[in-house]
C-alpha cells in the first residue's frame, strides 16, 4: 500500500481513518479532538476536550451528585445555626486637600492627581489602623469590662494566675483584635466617599461603634495636622539659628583668606550674574584677545609677502594699482610711440632720437625702482605684524604664570565662596518657609467630613441563605469534580480505544465486543453477520493495510497475560484471511499452555514442539480444517524448554519453510509477562498484534509487556481490544455499538435486536 493511503474501517459506529506511512499506521477520530495522531504516529492530546470532561462527569455522576447534595445540606445547616449579624454603615467624604483660606504653603504635602490613589490608600489604612481602634475603645470604654466581648460572642480571656493589670492588658488586646476583625472599610468606586461599617449581633452597638470610628478618625486627622505644624515650626527655628551661625562663620573665613592671599576679584562690566573675576585673569583675557588679533593680522600679511616675493613685480596687484607707477607707464608708452614714429625718418644716432631713447630708458628705470619699493613696503608690513605678535605672545606667557599661581591660591577661596553661597541660599529658603508656616499654620480646615451617620439596622446582614447555598453548591460541585478527576487519574484500567491510544500510544486495530453469556467464540465467528464476526473482519481489513505489502506473511498474536482472547483473535484472523482465498497456516506457538487445538477442534499429539526440536516434518504435522485454505499445526507435547526451542536457529528455518507453502502464518503466542517465549517469537515474525482485555488489563501490565516486546525489536502493528462491553462503556458522544441490520429485510430487522 502506498504511503498516505486512506481507508475507512468499519470497526463500529465511530468513524476512523487509518493512515499508512511506510508500514506504520495511526488512527484519527473525526467525532472528537480528544486523541489525534501526529506525523510520528504518537497520539496528541487536545488542549481542551469538552467531550472527554463530560465523559468523566457522567462516569462519576453519583459521586458528583453526592458531594453536591451533601454540600447543600451542610450549607443549610450552617446557615440556620449561625448567629444573626447586623451591619451599621457610616459614609465619609475624604478630600485630597483641605480648603485653604490663603494661598500659601502648608506643612502637609499637597496631593496631585497622580498621587491621589496613594493618598486614598493611606487613608483607608489609617481607618483600619490599630491606633484608631485603640482611640475608639478608649472613647467608648469598651475595654473596661467584658460586656463588649459578651455582646460580640467572644469568650473573654481567663484570668488564671495573672495579675489585674495583666488581665486588663489581655482583655484590651482581645477587644482590639475583635474591633479590627469586624470593622469594614469600603471605598465607593469613582468618588471620594468611603463606607465605614461594623458588624455585631447588636444593631445598636454596630451603629454606635461605626459613628465612633468616623468621629475619632476626623479628630485624629486634626490632631496630626496640628502636631505636624507645631513640629515644623520648632524644627525650622532650630535650623535657622544653626544656618545663620554657619553663614556668618563662612563669610568671615572667606574675607580673611582673600586678604591674606591678596585675591582681588572684580565684576565684569555688563555681567548678568553675580560672578567675579580676578585682575590677573582679566588682563590675561584682554592680552589673549589682542594676541589672537595680531596673529590673524600677521598670517594675512605673511601670506601677502609670500605671494609677492615669488611673483613678477608687474603682476602684483599693489604695483598695478599704484597711481605714480601708472603715470610713469603711460609716459613711457608715449615716448616709445614717438620714438617708433621718428625712427622712420631719422637714424638712431640722430640727436633727437638719442634724446628720446635716453628718456625711455630713464622712465623704465624709474618704473622698476618704484615697483621694487612697493614690494619692500609689503615686506615691511609683514615685519611689523610679526614683531607685534611676538611682543604680545611674550606678555601672555608672562601672565600665564601669574594666573596659574592665582588659581592654586584660589582653590580654597572657591571652596569658601561656595560654602557661603550655599549657606546664604539655605538661610533664605528656611526664612521663607518659616514665614509660610507661621501664616498658614492654623487656617486650613479638615478635609474629612461625615456625610451620613450610621443608624441601627433593622434587618441582619448575615447569614445570607441564598449566597450560602450558592457557595455550598459551588463547593460541592468543585469537590465532586475534583474527586472525579482524581479517581480518573488513578484509574489504571484500559476500558476503551481512547484509553489504549492515550495511555499506551498505540493504534487500535480492532474492537471485539463481549459475547453474551453461553455463546462460544467459534459459533459467533460462523455467523458472518454477527457483530463478533464483523469486528474481526474489520481487524482483517486493518491488517491488510498495516504494511506496504498488505497483511504480514508472519504474524504473532500475543497478550500481556493469559485469558485475554489472544487464541480467539489468532483463530479469527487466520480464518478471515483464508476466506479471502489465501493459504493460511495457524500455528499454536504457546508451548507452555496450548489451547488452540480446543478452539479448532483437533488433536494435540504432535506439532510445533516436534517441528522445532527436529523430530518432525512440517507436511506431516500440518492438519487441515473445515475452512478451505486454512491449515493448523498444534503445539504437540509440552517441552521442558520452550524458550530454547524458539530461540534456536530451527525456529527461523521452520518459518522460512512454511512461507514457501503458505501466504500467511498466524502464530498464537504465549503471554508476554513472566515468559521469554513471546519476545523471541516477536523478533522472528514480521508483525505482532497485541491483545488487551477491556477492563481486564491494567496500564502497568500492558506497558511492561510492550517494553519486553520492544527489547527484541519487534514490530507491533497495533492493539486488539477484546471483551468490550458496549453497555458499560460509553465515552461522551461516542457510540461503540454494532448495528449489522443495515440492508436487511423488514422481517430480518424485526427479528434482530441491536446490542449496545
Amino acid at each position: 500500500m502506498a504511503a498516505g493511503t486512506k481507508i475507512a474501517c468499519g470497526l463500529e459506529h465511530r468513524k476512523y481513518i487509518m493512515f499508512g506511512d511506510g508500514g506504520s499506521f495511526r488512527r484519527t477520530d473525526f467525532n472528537s479532538a480528544s486523541t489525534l495522531a501526529n506525523d510520528s504516529g504518537e497520539p496528541a492530546k487536545a488542549a481542551f476536550d469538552i467531550a472527554e470532561y463530560w465523559r468523566i462527569a457522567v462516569k462519576h455522576r453519583l459521586l458528583i451528585a453526592g458531594a453536591f447534595l451533601a454540600s447543600l445540606v451542610g450549607g443549610v445547616a450552617l446557615t440556620l445555626l449561625m448567629t444573626p449579624i447586623f451591619t451599621a454603615t457610616t459614609t465619609l467624604q475624604i478630600d485630597r486637600e483641605a480648603a485653604r483660606v490663603i494661598d500659601g504653603g502648608d506643612v502637609n504635602p499637597r496631593e496631585s492627581m497622580v498621587q491621589g490613589e496613594e493618598f486614598f490608600q493611606t487613608q483607608y489604612g489609617l481607618l483600619r489602623s490599630r491606633s484608631l481602634a485603640e482611640r475608639v475603645i478608649d472613647d467608648l470604654g469598651l475595654a473596661s469590662s467584658d460586656a463588649f466581648l459578651d455582646q460580640m460572642g467572644v469568650s473573654p480571656p481567663r484570668r488564671g494566675d495573672r495579675s489585674a493589670a495583666a488581665q486588663a492588658a489581655q482583655r484590651r488586646e482581645t477587644v482590639i483584635r475583635t474591633m479590627q476583625k469586624n470593622l469594614g472599610v469600603a471605598p465607593v468606586r469613582g468618588s471620594r466617599l468611603v463606607l465605614v461599617s461594623f458588624d455585631s449581633p447588636d444593631p445598636v452597638l454596630s451603629a454606635r461603634i461605626a459613628n465612633a470610628v468616623a468621629e475619632n478618625f476626623i479628630q485624629s486627622n486634626l490632631d496630626r495636622r496640628y502636631e505636624s505644624s507645631s513640629y515644623a515650626r520648632e524644627f525650622l527655628e532650630d535650623r535657622i539659628e544653626q544656618t545663620k551661625a554657619r553663614l556668618a562663620d563662612a563669610e568671615r573665613q572667606l574675607v580673611v583668606y582673600a586678604t591674606n592671599e591678596q585675591i582681588i576679584n572684580v565684576r565684569e562690566a555688563g555681567a548678568q550674574t553675580d560672578g567675579t573675576q580676578s585682575l590677573v585673569s582679566t588682563n590675561l583675557s584682554a592680552l589673549n584677545a589682542s594676541l589672537a588679533e595680531a596673529r590673524a593680522d600677521r598670517i594675512g600679511k605673511e601670506e601677502k609677502w609670500r605671494q609677492s616675493s615669488g611673483a613678477s613685480l608687474f603682476t602684483l596687484p599693489e604695483v598695478l594699482d599704484n597711481p605714480a607707477l601708472q603715470r610713469l607707464v603711460e609716459e613711457r608708452v608715449r615716448v616709445t610711440a614717438e620714438y617708433e614714429q621718428k625712427s622712420r625718418l631719422y637714424q638712431p644716432d640722430y640727436p633727437e632720437m638719442v634724446q628720446l631713447k635716453s628718456r625711455s630708458d630713464e622712465l623704465t628705470r624709474q618704473i622698476n625702482l618704484l615697483a621694487g619699493s612697493v614690494r619692500s613696503s609689503i615686506r615691511g608690513e609683514y615685519d611689523v605684524a610679526l614683531n607685534r605678535e611676538r611682543s604680545l605672545a611674550r606678555q601672555v606667557e608672562g601672565l600665564k604664570g601669574d594666573v596659574l599661581d592665582l588659581r592654586g591660591r584660589s582653590v580654597q577661596y572657591g571652596i569658601l565662596q561656595r560654602e557661603v553661597d550655599t549657606s546664604r541660599s539655605l538661610y533664605a529658603a528656611l526664612l521663607q518657609r518659616y514665614n509660610e508656616v507661621g501664616v498658614t499654620g492654623g487656617v486650613t480646615t479638615n478635609n474629612i467630613s461625615i456625610v451620613d451617620p450610621a443608624d441601627p439596622p433593622s434587618r441582619p446582614s448575615k447569614p445570607r441563605l441564598l449566597v450560602n447555598l450558592i457557595l455550598a453548591a459551588l463547593a460541592g460541585l468543585g469537590l465532586g469534580v475534583g474527586l472525579a478527576f482524581v479517581l480518573e487519574a488513578l484509574d489504571e484500567t484500559l476500558a476503551s480505544p481512547d484509553d489504549v491510544e492515550s495511555k499506551l500510544g498505540l493504534s487500535v486495530l480492532g474492537i471485539i465486543p463481549l459475547l453474551q453469556k453461553g455463546e462460544s467464540p467459534k459459533d459467533a465467528l460462523m455467523d458472518v453477520r454477527s457483530g463478533f464476526a464483523e469486528a474481526y473482519y474489520s481487524l482483517r481489513t486493518a491488517l491488510q493495510f498495516s504494511t506496504p505489502e498488505g497483511a504480514p506473511k508472519t504474524l504473532l498474536v500475543t497478550s500481556s497475560r493469559p485469558a485475554e482472547g489472544k487464541s480467539t483473535t489468532a483463530y479469527a484472523t487466520a480464518l478471515n484471511l483464508a476466506r479471502l482465498g489465501r493459504r493460511v497456516l495457524l500455528a499454536d506457538g504457546d508451548l507452555r499452555n496450548p489451547s488452540m487445538h480446543r478452539v479448532v477442534g483437533s488433536e494435540n499429539n504432535a506439532g510445533m514442539s516436534n517441528l522445532l526440536s527436529g523430530s518432525g516434518d512440517l507436511r506431516a504435522l500440518v492438519q487441515t480444517t473445515d475452512q478451505p485454505g486454512l491449515d493448523f499445526i498444534p503445539c504437540g507435547p509440552i517441552p521442558p524448554n520452550p524458550a530454547e526451542l524458539w530461540g534456536g536457529d530451527r525456529a527461523a528455518k521452520v518459518l522460512e519453510d512454511a512461507m514457501q507453502t503458505y501466504d500467511h502464518i498466524v502464530i498464537d503466542g504465549p503471554p508476554v509477562l513472566g515468559f521469554a517465549d513471546a519476545p523471541l517469537l516477536a523478533s522472528a515474525v514480521r508483525g505482532t498484534v497485541f491483545v488487551l482485555e477491556s477492563k481486564g488489563t491494567r496500564r502497568a501490565q500492558a506497558r511492561g509487556a510492550l517494553r519486553r516486546l520492544g527489547v527484541g525489536n519487534s514490530r507491533i502493528l497495533g492493539v486488539v481490544l477484546t471483551k468490550f462491553n458496549t453497555k458499560a462503556v460509553q465515552y461522551g458522544s461516542y457510540d461503540y455499538s454494532y448495528d449489522y441490520n443495515y440492508g436487511a429485510s423488514g422481517a430480518g430487522k424485526a427479528g434482530r435486536s441491536k446490542p449496545r
